[in-house]
């Protein structure tokens, strides 16, 4: 803050300075400064405009920021800009002749003038509204720049963190292990049960190419997700088989609701990894999506007890799906992993209704 206002000060030190020197050239170029008269007239009336110029411009600075005007749109910055400038360059003129005219500073125009008050204010607001208008016009485009600057840094940020984010969650996307046993039981079928290693096949290639085709978008329906899910259970079914059970809760108008890609499958695969595999009967894995007032709510219910050693996000991997709810609804989305009884572990998600 002290060094934003510092900066302010030295603009206006070096506009008003300015002003001040290209002024007092203009009267030694025209021979206004040869006689003891002209010099007090000069400087006289050059000193008052000055400090009027400075008092007023900040006084127009203030009000811009207490009505936030930098924040409306900008037809609506343009409009108050204009009244601004015209309301100060009225006040500046009425005060400034008043001045000139008790310390006697008045030119030759102004005195014919004196009689009619209105010409002579006007005179004064014109001169006024020239100078005030450059001043707000050069105040709103730094800042439209400085805004302009901070936008740009913040989307080359955000892009950065994007670009980093995608590459955690390509990584976690489809676990290694996940990969290789189910290659080794598709090997272990291709003997017992041909068709159904060729099955076995389709589906993992199903996923893997589903998650080389999401990488780049933010969202897919809820129907692509579900697939995904599904070929990914059905491949963990041959591993586990009678030990594995799903249920499905799906209310259909949910299925063209936009989800990020890979995300539920995460959450299911960490049910797997962290619940069912640590069964010795194995357990339920539930997939339930729903409305929840202006909310789409996904739930992934696994048997099981969360580990109160290690922290949630860090025991279940899912870091990655906190961010990425952060990164793409802010604080209208949210995630909790819970236990909700004895042996039932959950993992909730909330996102805005897309219309």
């Amino acid at each position: 803050m002290w060094f934003a206002n510092s900066r302010y000060w030295l603009f206006q030190a070096v506009g008003w300075g300015g002003f001040t020197l290209i002024s007092i050239f203009f009267a030694y170029s025209f021979d206004q400064l040869n006689t003891s008269e002209q010099l007090t007239q000069v400087f006289g009336r050059l000193g008052i405009f000055v400090i009027l110029g400075i008092m007023l411009s900040h006084l127009m600075r203030s009000l811009i920021l207490n009505v936030d005007l930098l924040q409306k749109k900008l037809e609506r910055q343009f409009l108050y800009f204009l009244l601004i400038t015209l309301l100060f360059s009225v006040i500046g003129s009425l005060i400034y002749m008043q001045v000139l005219q008790h310390f006697n500073l008045l030119n030759k125009r102004e005195h014919e003038f004196l009689d009619n008050k209105v010409l002579l204010i006007a005179s004064g607001v014109f001169n006024f509204f020239v100078y005030f208008f450059i001043w707000n016009l050069i105040y709103f485009i730094y800042h439209y720049v400085t805004k302009s600057r901070k936008q740009q840094l913040d989307t080359l940020r955000l892009e950065s963190m994007v670009k980093e984010l995608e590459l955690k969650t390509i990584k976690a996307h489809i676990n290694p292990h996940f990969i290789f046993n189910s290659l080794n039981s598709i090997r272990a079928l291709v003997d017992e049960n041909p068709q159904r290693a060729r099955n076995a096949v389709t589906e993992l290639s199903n996923i893997l190419r589903s998650s080389m085709q999401t990488e780049q978008l933010e969202t897919v329906p809820l129907e692509r997700e579900l697939g995904i899910i599904k070929d990914y259970l059905a491949l963990e079914n041959m591993r586990f088989e009678d030990r594995l059970k799903v249920e499905y809760d799906i209310d259909e108008d949910t299925l063209n609701q936009p989800v990020p890609p890979m995300m539920l499958q995460t959450l299911v695969e960490n049910a797997i990894k962290h619940g069912i595999s640590k069964q010795i009967n194995g357990g339920l894995v539930k997939v339930i999506s729903a409305f929840k007032g202006d909310y789409h709510e996904l739930v992934v219910q696994n048997t099981g007890q969360l580990d109160s050693r290690q922290p949630t996000e860090e025991g279940f991997g899912l870091s990655s799906t906190t961010n990425r709810l952060s990164l793409l609804y802010g604080q209208r989305a949210s995630f909790e992993i819970k236990q909700i009884n004895g042996s039932l572990v959950e993992a909730r998600v909330q996102i805005p209704v897309q219309v």
